[in-house]
């Protein structure tokens, strides 16, 4: 990377155009904010943005995906997603380097993909701050946004051709290979990182052929696997529901209030009585591009075969965090805790840990180099246990974000957190680098 101003405005020249970024507040590290690096209409197919004159301001962040009101709050604690506001112009990214990188030094890419049961979530969110990674692990991050519930896994014959979220995240993975060597990062040594459904997601990435090549390790944190991946016909229960709650207005034009409206509708009929069906309704479906030839009745076949070195791994009591922000197993808790709390359990081993035995060991049969991990720390006042999402505020390490997390409750910031922190962040960091092997 070439910076050619001013050390509050560091510009660099990209292969499409200049962009112009900013120090991040803590220094040591440059970061270009709300990249576009590709256009969609809604339910279109995502395609790459253009080459550009002059210099693009990329110190701002950019917006999230529409979507609904989230409920994490109550585990992760307060975030800045109201400041990030929302826009169906979403396919953007995020780019942070060392400030002091060498002319033609290329650098390990760690590329984070994030959470939210692919309906919540967004790229600039202020847990997701990947500059600590940068600055101990002297890398270049990239941090992903795509599409997002109905807008990017509808799947509508005539309307939306579905997985356009799985879409937008190769255009992403793309625009890396291409780009990334302008802030320089190493195009052939990119690791793959998310937790939840950004891990689901990789999974499916994992399984498509023609996109094993834009990366070379994954690291997947709490996936879904159990979950697998939607069917033609759930696609079209939900597909109808989306209809009904519409009233015969056509989806590619309502106003986006109305569109989000239709997804709650849908979801909540999807979810059943008393919200019992936990599968989502808008995720990646099987068999449609590009998890063409993928069996829903066995989904991670291919992605075990994939050869990705990996590290995969679960927490110790995920299905806690659901249960603790879906109002109607709070107040079941409440009447029958110790059923609750075996329910939780199973789903647990049934959702997240099993599935991810499974593929690990499926993958190191195969002959790939696999590491797994559990996560079982605690905080004391918390009453969540190593519960969804527990791992992130060691992942990202940034006090000001997750101190104040219902889940660290009872836990001390300098004691706790940061030494378990900085030895987390130097495996995973480690790992990229290709520095040590998976064991």
């Amino acid at each position: 990377m070439t910076v050619t101003a001013g050390a509050d405005a560091p510009v660099v020249e990209t292969p499409s155009g200049t962009v112009r970024g900013r120090n991040h507040p803590d220094g040591g590290v440059l970061e270009f904010l709300g990249l576009r690096f590709a256009r969609a209409e809604r339910f279109g197919a995502p395609t790459p943005e253009p080459a550009w004159t002059g210099t693009r301001d990329a110190r701002v962040p950019g917006p999230q995906c529409p979507q609904l009101a989230s409920r994490m709050d109550a585990i992760a604690g307060p975030s800045n997603a109201d400041e990030l506001g929302q826009d169906e112009d979403c396919l953007r990214l995020t780019v942070r380097a060392p400030a002091d990188l060498a002319p033609g030094e290329r650098l390990p890419v760690l590329v984070w993909i994030h959470g939210g049961a692919y309906v919540i979530g967004g790229v600039d969110l202020a847990w997701y701050d990947t500059s600590r990674l940068v600055r101990e692990g002297r890398v270049v991050t990239v941090s992903l946004g795509y599409r997002l519930g109905i807008l990017g896994w509808l799947r509508m014959p005539g309307v939306s051709p579905g997985n356009l979220g799985l879409a937008d995240l190769a255009a992403a993975l793309r625009w890396i290979r291409t780009h990334v060597g302008a802030f320089g990062g190493d195009p052939d040594a990119v690791t793959l990182v998310g937790e939840s459904a950004g891990a689901h997601a990789i999974t499916c990435l994992m399984s498509a052929p023609t996109l094993r090549g834009l990366f070379h390790r994954v690291v997947l944190q709490s996936g879904q696997l159990g979950l697998g991946l939607g069917t033609e016909r759930t696609a079209a229960r939900v597909a109808g529901y989306v209809r009904d709650a519409l009233d015969g207005a056509d989806p590619r034009t309502v106003p986006i209030e109305d569109l989000l409206e239709a997804q709650r509708r849908a979801m909540v009929r999807h979810a059943g009585p008393g919200g019992i069906n936990s599968a989502p309704a808008f995720t990646p479906v099987a068999g449609v591009e590009p998890l063409v030839g993928v069996a829903a009745a066995d989904p991670w076949v291919a992605a075990a075969h994939s050869g990705h070195p990996m590290i995969i791994g679960t927490t110790a009591d995920e299905a806690n965090t659901f249960v603790h922000i879906a109002p109607g197993l709070r107040r079941l808790r409440a009447r029958f805790p110790t059923l609750v709390g075996l329910g939780s359990r199973l789903a647990t081993q049934r959702v997240f840990v099993t599935p991810a035995q499974r593929l690990a060991t499926r993958a190191a049969t195969a002959g790939t180099t696999v590491s797994t991990y559990r996560f079982t720390w605690s905080a004391p006042d918390s009453g969540l246990g190593a519960c969804h999402a527990i791992e992130l505020p060691f992942l990202f390490g940034g006090r000001d974000a997750w101190q104040d997390a219902p889940m660290l409750a009872g836990a001390s910031w300098d004691d706790d957190v940061e030494p378990l922190g900085r030895a987390l962040r130097r495996r995973w960091l480690d790992f990229a680098a290709g520095t040590q092997s998976p064991s």
